[in-house]
């Protein structure tokens, strides 16, 4: 190879190289950014679970017939 092709060669594959690097990079932070809003999302999931949590523990049992009170169901 004489000089001028080796230089073009190596030319070209520092411009794949800086192809390959820019597109990483977008990559990186396209993930980034899906990451930041997932990490909203699971913190938004979490207020909610707490919340239904909350309203689940604070029911009022008085609410619901004994069973003695209950009519039997249409099979008996």
């Amino acid at each position: 190879m004489t000089s001028d092709n080796l230089e073009l060669e190596l030319q070209q594959r520092i411009n794949d190289l800086e192809c390959q690097v820019a597109f990483q990079e977008q990559t990186i932070n396209d993930l980034n950014d899906a990451l930041s809003q997932q990490q909203l999302q699971i913190s938004l999931m979490q207020d909610q679970m707490k919340f239904v949590v909350g309203k689940v523990k604070n029911l009022d049992g008085s609410n619901l017939a004994d069973a003695s009170e209950e009519t039997p169901p249409p099979h008996y």
